[in-house]
């Protein structure tokens, strides 16, 4: 196992509401020093995203306003795991939030990152079974479309053009491997 660089120096150059953008002065084990910036996780206890699937074969996904791309897309519910929650709590809250529906079943699949060499971030992949109807008020500012789609056509999705982000898309194809629907 190689040696983790030693942190000389580690500076906030800029924070908001959502974002924590650091800048770390390293050395690694050679001698070699770098600086690089890195976005952490902002305050909260981390996050999950839910593939919720209503049967066998029919996973619902919602199709929301994405502002870094400025248009509606189409994805798999997610949310903050708020101070007190696990995350499976933090998963059945975001769905009924979302969704409408609540589960009996809740499957942690894994723990995925977006971009490991600048982001600190994190999100569990929590399978949603056993659905019962049941809404809780969101934060979203508008109602989201609830868009039913069978779990073996990702590629179907892909090339809809609707569907872009990589949390989901990854999620997607582990579940359908999971459950076995390839």
């Amino acid at each position: 196992m190689q040696q983790k660089p030693k942190i000389i120096t580690k500076e906030t150059v800029a924070k908001s509401r959502l974002f924590h953008i650091e800048t770390l002065e390293l050395e690694f084990s050679n001698g070699v020093q770098r600086n690089y910036e890195r976005l952490i996780r902002g305050p909260g206890c981390g996050a999950v995203l839910i593939v919720p699937m209503l049967d066998n074969d029919t996973v619902l996904l919602v199709r929301e306003y994405a502002a870094g791309l400025d248009r509606y897309e189409l994805g798999l519910p997610k949310g903050k795991i708020d101070p007190g929650e696990d995350r499976f709590a933090a998963a059945n809250r975001e769905l009924k939030e979302e969704v409408g529906y609540g589960a009996n079943r809740l499957q942690h699949l894994m723990k995925l990152s977006l971009a490991p060499s600048y982001m600190e971030h994190s999100i569990d992949v929590i399978i949603a079974m056993d659905l019962y109807q049941e809404k809780l008020p969101g934060d979203e500012p508008e109602e989201l479309q609830v868009v039913p789609w069978n779990i073996a056509d990702i590629p179907g999705l892909l090339a809809s053009g609707e569907c872009s982000e990589a949390r989901s898309i990854a999620a997607l194809y582990l579940t359908r491997d999971y459950l076995g629907k390839q």
